[in-house]
């Protein structure tokens, strides 16, 4: 069974950085597209970027391009969200997410994704 643990999430200021990692097991990691998404308070869950198998295409939200960075190191079975440039508007928690057989070819859904992680608090102050 695929698990998917993150961490790196805290209590930061505006303008801070934070790179969280999702720590993949249970199966073959590179037959999955992965993805980050937040879901802030009082808020529907939001995608925020995803990655292909191979980490050849990316795709951001609007909110987050050019201030995150979605990578993933395959040897390690982990991928990772570079977030710089905080914004209290990116308080939430982030989840980690995996899409079999997926690409990010397009905005994915969230019943594209099969597993998910337990997640991890970001709080920005400002």
């Amino acid at each position: 069974q695929v698990q998917l643990v993150e961490s790196g999430g805290g209590l930061v200021q505006a303008g801070d950085s934070l790179r969280l990692s999702c720590a993949f097991s249970g199966g073959k990691f590179t037959n999955f597209a992965m993805g980050w998404w937040r879901q802030a308070p009082g808020k529907e869950r939001e995608f925020v970027a995803g990655i292909s198998w191979r980490g050849g295409s990316l795709l951001y939200d609007d909110s987050v391009k050019s201030r995150f960075t979605i990578s993933r190191d395959n040897a390690q079975n982990t991928a990772y969200l570079q977030m710089d440039n905080l914004k209290s508007e990116d308080t939430a928690v982030y989840y980690c997410a995996a899409d079999w057989g997926g690409s990010v070819l397009r905005r994915p859904a969230e019943d594209d994704y099969e597993y998910w992680g337990q997640g991890t608090q970001v709080t920005v102050s400002s």
